[in-house]
């Protein structure tokens, strides 16, 4: 560690300085080494070996779930934005606490092999993607990771080391056990708990994207002023300065074209941008959708007041240099907050809705309407949900969290008979719509806590074979989690956007009975840090 100390020995007038402003009592036995003024600052967090503005060199030993390299100064934690695993950089200390501090990457002095070039021009500026300078191959990697580490660590669950050869036949044994009536596996001693919890659980490797560029279907781009000018593009990390941008490249091109365009319209009719620290200006966000298989865009104008000046002129402009574009609508909202939509919605020019594929299922798209951004990997993940679930045509399945029907429809190809429950009401009324544009009959939605309705169905002599949950990343609900142990579906499927909650809430469920035969990772979202799991689960005493 002589570098480290040498490193921290630079700036002693700077450190005399503080030990002016703030006396420190003696160092602990051990560090008897040390000058007295470094000793007098470590003082102030007992045992934290570094202070602010210290320059040491580390070795990255790991990534945390924000995509921080994550080293080792003397023992002590720091996150280093921009350092991969494996490497060993030179950094300067931002701030310390207790247990762990962060640090500013100075110098990559040994890189990783899976270290690469960002291609975004604005990447060390904006806070979008964090994982560019990642090699694709080992993004799929540390998700794949990720999910295992919160399995062991949160969920308590054993995770098997190696998949072997016959890791994609084992949802289907466990299912073929099923329906044999092979009940041993619940049948030693009464002790579920203890079964679910022996037994080894396959991660299987992430499935990525064949092209993991260009893959989101939805821009929503805050409008701010810089040096008296319009600009639109993404927040810079860790605040709310936003970076102008002119290109996204994790964007489809059609959308980055219409934000272009319409950022240009804005400038030319002299349309105020918002401002968040005195609430004036008018244009807040500019969200634009595509459909990925029909072409069809929305553009959706966020302002802060009703009345958007030469309105005319600029949905005259949007139509004559956007011919995508079939739906321009308006969302009023003139709350102080970060809330991207208010309330009111209207529809200036055109459909109030454009439309989209997931599969064969087609969907009604609003401008309110929640829709996965990925289209491609969504029919992915969702395929992989059919799989898990089972489904031979004869079954009945639960939906928990069901949205405007993306998951419900998609399942529903395949099953008899589909409820899906969501507690957003102008969801289950999208997801209405979707049912009759496809004309899926066999599907029923209703408004509701799905700990209050699915247990209202259950009494109505409605039973499920399957259970579908695809909580926000809080989880499920623990009454849910109860309904669910109670109902005693066959199979549970699990669908996460927060592997942290999903190894929480596995861990109740396999508690209660059930037994998590495989988890699958999907990346929905390259370049950043969030994964999608798709995990399914048997009922061990079945």
């Amino acid at each position: 560690m002589k570098k480290q100390q040498a490193a921290r020995t630079n700036g002693k007038s700077a450190e005399a300085s503080r030990n002016n402003r703030n006396p420190r009592n003696s160092m602990k036995a051990g560090n008897k080494n040390r000058r007295h003024d470094s000793v007098q600052i470590e003082k102030d967090i007992p045992g934290v070996p570094v202070a602010k503005n210290d320059e040491v060199i580390i070795d990255i030993i790991g990534m945390n779930h924000d995509g921080e390299g994550v080293g080792r100064a003397e023992g002590y934690t720091l996150f280093v934005q921009g350092a991969l695993p494996g490497e060993k950089v030179s950094v300067k200390v931002l701030k310390t606490k207790k247990q762990y501090g962060y640090a500013k990457l100075l110098n990559v002095l040994k890189a990783s092999p899976d270290r690469t070039a960002a291609p975004c021009p604005i990447y060390d500026k904006c806070g979008g993607c964090q994982l560019q300078h990642l090699s694709y191959e080992g993004q799929l990697a540390w998700k794949r990771q990720h999910v295992v580490d919160a399995l062991e660590r949160i969920g308590k669950l054993n995770v098997a080391s190696s998949m072997g050869e016959n890791h994609t036949s084992e949802l289907e044994t466990v299912q073929a056990a099923h329906n044999a009536g092979n009940s041993e596996a619940g049948n030693h001693g009464g002790n579920k708990a203890s079964s679910a919890s022996l037994h080894e659980i396959t991660v299987l490797p992430t499935l990525g994207m064949a092209e993991p560029w260009r893959y989101r279907n939805k821009a929503q781009v805050p409008i701010g002023v810089t040096d008296g000018g319009l600009v639109g593009g993404f927040y810079a990390r860790s605040s709310h300065r936003i970076i102008d941008m002119e290109t996204c490249l994790i964007q489809h091109d059609k959308n980055n074209e219409v934000v272009a365009r319409v950022k240009a319209i804005a400038r030319r009719f002299g349309i105020s941008a918002y401002n968040e620290e005195t609430g004036g200006g008018l244009l807040r966000h500019v969200v634009v959708k595509v459909g990925f298989r029909t072409g069809e865009m929305m553009l959706v104008l966020v302002t802060n007041g009703e009345e958007i000046h030469h309105v005319e002129e600029w949905i005259a402009a949007i139509r004559d240099e956007l011919p995508s574009v079939v739906s321009i609508c308006q969302n009023v909202n003139t709350r102080k907050t970060n809330v991207i939509f208010g309330d009111v919605t209207r529809v200036l020019w055109g459909s109030e809705v454009i439309y989209d594929y997931i599969g064969d299922v087609k969907f009604a798209i609003s401008a309110r309407s929640f829709y996965q951004v990925n289209p491609v990997q969504t029919e992915v993940l969702y395929g992989k949900t059919v799989e898990y679930a089972g489904l031979t045509g004869n079954e009945t399945v639960i939906d928990a969290y069901c949205g405007i029907g993306t998951i419900s429809l998609f399942l529903a190809q395949h099953a008899k008979e589909v409820y899906g429950v969501e507690i957003v009401k102008e969801a289950i009324e999208d997801a209405r719509v979707n049912a009759r544009l496809n004309g899926m009959e066999h599907v029923t939605f209703e408004v509701g806590a799905s700990e209050d309705v699915i247990p209202r169905w259950k009494e109505e002599g409605i039973e499920a074979d399957v259970i579908v949950v695809d909580p926000p990343r809080k989880g499920c609900d623990p009454r849910l989690l109860e309904t669910i142990l109670e109902m005693k579906p066959e199979r549970v499927v699990y669908v996460s956007c927060n592997p942290s909650t999903l190894a929480r809430d596995l861990r109740v469920l396999e508690d209660g009975g059930y037994r998590t035969v495989e988890v699958q990772p999907v990346d929905m979202f390259p370049h950043t840090v969030h994964v999608e799991v798709v995990i399914g689960m048997q009922r061990i005493d079945t």
